[in-house]
């Protein structure tokens, strides 16, 4: 089982550059137990850029691509 999944969406002020502010908040979260666990386990790490639908900012959503067990574990995680 191979499957593409959400591994962290956040939302972002509006601001002039969001590539550029956007860097923190990801990083920050690549430290944390479940940021390190997804940047190990997940392939072909991908961020899209989005018009915040709520606001004036953006949304930002970080997918990967999970195999095997860990594509379960995302499959029960997210049912």
């Amino acid at each position: 089982m191979t499957a593409r999944y959400i591994l962290h969406e956040f939302l972002m002020g509006d601001v002039e550059d969001p590539e550029i502010y956007m860097a923190a908040p990801i990083y920050e979260w690549q430290q944390t137990a479940e940021g390190k666990f997804y940047m190990e386990k997940a392939d072909d790490c991908t961020y899209t850029i989005a018009p915040d639908n709520l606001g004036w900012g953006y949304k930002i959503t970080i997918t990967g691509v999970m195999k095997d067990k860990y594509a379960t574990y995302m499959a029960l995680k997210t049912s």
